[in-house]
């Protein structure tokens, strides 16, 4: 195809081209992959009906004892707090919870984990959109939620099949940030534009919420970096953005967040999405959550596996993030290289099939006898078999993987001219390679270990916190 030959020349003809890895952790107990865990809660009835009644909106934890079996692991944890998590999903009828390990014990655990979240997928047909988007984060290298599939119980009642997803907190990051994961973290809502609201920071604090370091409640990093971006000139935005944010981890982030068809994220809904301000170095970085509108669900009447890549998000509606990042000429043509990058490398088609087929497998016992998926949509047995495949019609506009299909045939027709700019900041990328710290080892694509000053290949920076980088190098 034209777009691998326009990769393979820039391979040989670049100078040289950086982007930071995340450390993925591995899948632990909490996580099983081979098999469908069951998760057992049990709740005083009067404190799940108020759950379930007056207090659904309010946030309130209840006191409960969860206990998780596989047989790898069988373990209940008492004293737990349970509630029911989400926003629009809460007037559903297959809730989404979330289980707290320390709101009623101070540093208990589960298998490091403070928290998980119990995701009904009450509106995706699959039951697969979430894992598959957090599966394809991984493999992007981007930061992602581990996941699983679990059976749920509540007070011995089958409340059907559910997804286990990681929650993003000091866990998520120490993991993913090492030696660097202990800055603030902002959930941001919807209305988060990124738009200048002005200096006062009470003026951020209803849709940008401070999820660490709440003692100190200190917004100064978050206005400082919405200030940067809305209100520096043209002639230093390149550079001034980069002081104060991962230009080239958000590149990539919002790339895959386009091929996946996420309209609930920030570049079009804005909404669902974390920063967080790295410790090492105080600039922020993006994370993408709440995946489960994605691979052809809508609500817009808009087919989000054709629509333009470059021109994602509305039209008459502010999103500067976005926007004026890829007005930039370098970060449009950084955008193209990892949307190319991403294509090539992760967006395998028939791979991913293969990969939905096995989950589905997996799943169908849970699937089929969760009585629970057919309430609010009328969901049936028959179309959760159908899912990977079949257009099930209203807010379902595409099966798994005609979407998975059609979104790369169009991006591949809308992809624009790789041309390998240079950075116009000059130390831009070697800061990427000094907040590191040093390099253990280097390698080729393959794994092989190579010598550091090797030329004209890619080449694997290992460095000594963990994270891996990228290089393509010649003479």
């Amino acid at each position: 195809m034209f777009y691998r030959f326009r990769f393979l020349l820039f391979i040989f003809f670049c100078t040289r081209l950086v982007w930071a890895q995340i450390p993925q952790p591995a899948f632990n107990l909490a996580f099983i992959q081979s098999e469908v865990a069951t998760v057992h809660i049990d709740i005083d009835p009067d404190s799940l009906n108020l759950l379930l009644g007056d207090s659904l909106y309010a946030g309130h934890e209840f006191m409960a004892t969860v206990s998780y079996q596989s047989s790898l692991l069988n373990q209940t944890i008492d004293s737990i707090g349970f509630r029911a998590r989400g926003n629009t999903s809460l007037a559903s009828q297959k809730k989404s919870f979330k289980v707290d390990f320390n709101r009623f014990i101070s540093g208990q655990k589960f298998q490091g984990l403070e928290e998980i979240n119990l995701n009904g997928e009450h509106n995706d047909v699959s039951i697969m959109r979430t894992f598959l988007a957090q599966q394809l984060l991984r493999s992007a290298n981007l930061p992602a939620s581990r996941t699983s599939y679990i059976q749920l119980y509540v007070n011995n009642e089958y409340k059907g099949l559910y997804v286990n997803l990681e929650h993003i907190d000091d866990e998520f990051l120490d993991l993913r940030f090492q030696g660097q994961a202990n800055g603030n973290l902002w959930k941001c809502a919807y209305g988060a534009d990124l738009s200048w609201w002005g200096s006062n920071p009470t003026s951020y604090q209803d849709i940008y919420e401070l999820k660490t370091n709440k003692d100190s409640a200190d917004y100064s990093a978050l206005v400082h970096f919405i200030d940067v971006l809305n209100n520096t000139p043209a002639s230093s935005f390149a550079c001034a953005i980069q002081d104060v944010f991962d230009v080239d981890l958000f590149l990539r982030n919002i790339a895959l967040e386009i091929l996946m068809g996420q309209w609930d994220g920030y570049a079009y809904n804005k909404n669902n999405f974390y920063l967080y301000q790295r410790e090492s170095d105080g600039k922020m970085v993006y994370l993408s959550y709440d995946l489960d509108n994605t691979f052809g669900i809508d609500w817009f009447n808009i087919n989000w596996a054709t629509r333009n890549i470059y021109t994602w998000s509305p039209g008459n509606q502010a999103r500067p993030l976005y926007s004026k990042l890829l007005a930039v000429p370098y970060f449009r043509d950084r955008f193209t290289y990892h949307m190319m990058d991403l294509l090539d490398s992760v967006w395998n088609v028939g791979a991913l099939q293969s990969l939905l087929e096995d989950q589905q497998q997996l799943i169908s016992p849970a699937a089929l006898a969760d009585a629970y998926k057919g309430l609010d949509y009328g969901f049936s047995d028959q179309d959760f078999l159908n899912a990977l495949q079949v257009t099930w019609g209203a807010h379902v506009k595409s099966g798994v993987v005609p979407y998975l299909q059609n979104r790369k045939t169009s991006a591949l027709t809308q992809l624009q001219p790789f041309l390998g700019l240079p950075n116009p900041c000059t130390t831009a990328t070697d800061e990427h390679v000094n907040e590191a710290g040093s390099i253990l080892y280097v390698t080729d694509i393959l794994g092989r270990v190579i010598a550091p000053e090797t030329k004209n290949c890619i080449k694997i920076l290992n460095f000594e916190n963990g994270t891996q980088q990228r290089v393509y190098e010649i003479d």
